[in-house]
């Protein structure tokens, strides 16, 4: 049995989607999987140093890696009304934000939520980089004056007593008419093509058996979900776990050309990025 490293966040979208997968309770194809799990910000270092055969990583990141790794068909957090938030602890509209030069926080310089931030407001350039569940104490601490929230805090914040600027991911679904590309699932191109297809489809019949048998994969999910309300640890997976995650679709892929297409428009890859699908 060929055994293969996989890395994915600790994002209850994530852990629903590969725990079948790593337990091995669908059909590997004579796969097994090591997992490592971490925050966003750490995959995305760790793919650009291609420390892992199987890796999640932001759509802003695979505009950087594809000549070596390729993105599989399945597993992708990609959607409707699922974007970053860009919130702060006092009103504060987005003029005052760039012309006062105002610290903002980011859950990492090549997440895709830091392109869609420079796609909404260019001029915003004083911006810290943070984990992403240490960005709403630092927004309540006054380190920053607003902050770009991902994952599980989009559904908390209001609770904090934290303000709304602009819903990052409307921004793009109003100019664009297009889902919203966040995460990746990629493979090293290295592995060649016949075991990267055999790890869509095993992926794939992974989130199957997460959607058919939930009760099967949320005890992995809470054990290790940051936030670990059920009832937001289900909004979560509700939101970013979707048709897309099966499979991208024509639409699904027009959507990652068109972010792709934008990092180069913003500077952010070296050369034209065509992505094979």
């Amino acid at each position: 049995m060929k055994n293969l490293t996989v890395a994915f966040s600790t994002c209850p979208n994530d852990t629903f989607m590969f725990q079948a997968m790593v337990k091995g309770q669908v059909d590997t194809k004579g796969l097994s999987f090591q997992p490592t799990l971490k925050d966003i910000f750490h995959l995305n270092q760790m793919a650009q140093r291609e420390e892992a055969d199987i890796i999640k990583v932001s759509y802003n990141t695979f505009g950087k890696l594809t000549d070596s790794y390729a993105l599989l068909d399945s597993g992708s957090a990609l959607g409707h009304n699922c974007g970053p938030l860009l919130i702060s602890k006092k009103p504060l509209t987005i003029e005052q934000l760039i012309q006062e030069n105002l610290p903002v926080a980011i859950p990492g310089k090549n997440t895709t939520a830091n392109l869609l931030l420079g796609y909404y407001a260019p001029e915003a350039i004083n911006k810290r980089e943070y984990l992403f569940h240490e960005i709403m104490p630092a927004i309540l601490r006054e380190e920053v004056a607003a902050g770009v929230i991902i994952h599980e805090n989009r559904f908390t914040y209001q609770q904090e007593g934290l303000k709304l600027i602009q819903d990052l991911g409307e921004y793009w679904e109003s100019k664009t008419n297009l889902p919203i590309p966040l995460g990746a699932i990629l493979a090293k191109k290295s592995l060649g093509k016949q075991t990267i297809n055999a790890l869509s489809e095993i992926l794939k019949s992974s989130i199957q058996f997460a959607f058919d048998q939930p009760d099967q994969v949320m005890d992995y999910v809470a054990s290790h979900a940051q936030e670990m309300d059920e009832q937001v640890m289900m909004s979560h997976i509700n939101l970013y776990v979707n048709e897309y995650s099966l499979s991208l679709g024509e639409k699904g892929r027009e959507a990652i050309r068109a972010l792709l297409q934008t990092g180069i428009y913003m500077g952010l890859y070296p050369y034209e990025v065509v992505p094979k699908f």
